[in-house]
């Protein structure tokens, strides 16, 4: 089976789409939040480098995927501030399947980044958000670039994964 091709979730912002009917997913999500958001402060704290390499793995194409992002920065940011470290900047690789509606995740940016910029007055940490579709049953990254691994609802997926 061609599992690229067979699986893939209903694009755009209509009634069908995923980004209207992915509460599950976002609950899922919230009740593991504090485990990841205290795993990336002790990773970033034992590590403090100046720019923070983060994937999402099976992102899809609704806001669930920008939420959690939005507060792994936030937590990066606390824990730089509590360091006296300055704020590191910010890779975010966006993957899915080639199938995935990425342009739904990219029109979603500009909410995105004006809630990050909301109430400072340096405009926020640089933030870099790139997609990167391809199954993870291959390589999708080059070596060093990655810091943390973020994968909310794929685990099924990994029988194949080596």
């Amino acid at each position: 089976m061609d599992v690229e091709k067979v699986f893939h979730m209903t694009g755009g912002v209509g009634e069908t789409s995923y980004a209207r009917n992915s509460s599950f997913q976002k609950k899922g999500s919230d009740t593991v939040k504090h485990i990841i958001l205290e795993t990336i402060q002790e990773l970033y704290m034992a590590t403090t480098p100046k720019s923070v390499g983060i994937a999402d793995l099976g992102c899809s194409s609704g806001n669930n995927s920008l939420s959690i992002i939005k507060e792994m920065v936030d937590a990066i940011e606390e824990a730089s501030q509590r360091a006296l470290q300055p704020v590191p900047e910010f890779r975010v690789h966006l993957n899915d399947l080639p199938t995935n509606d990425f342009n739904a995740i990219f029109l979603a940016l500009p909410a995105f980044y004006k809630e990050l910029r909301r109430g400072r007055d340096d405009g926020g940490p640089p933030i870099y958000i790139a997609a990167y579709p391809g199954t993870f049953y291959g390589r999708l990254f080059p070596s060093d670039c990655l810091h943390f691994i973020h994968s909310s609802y794929c685990l099924h997926w990994l029988s194949r994964a080596k």
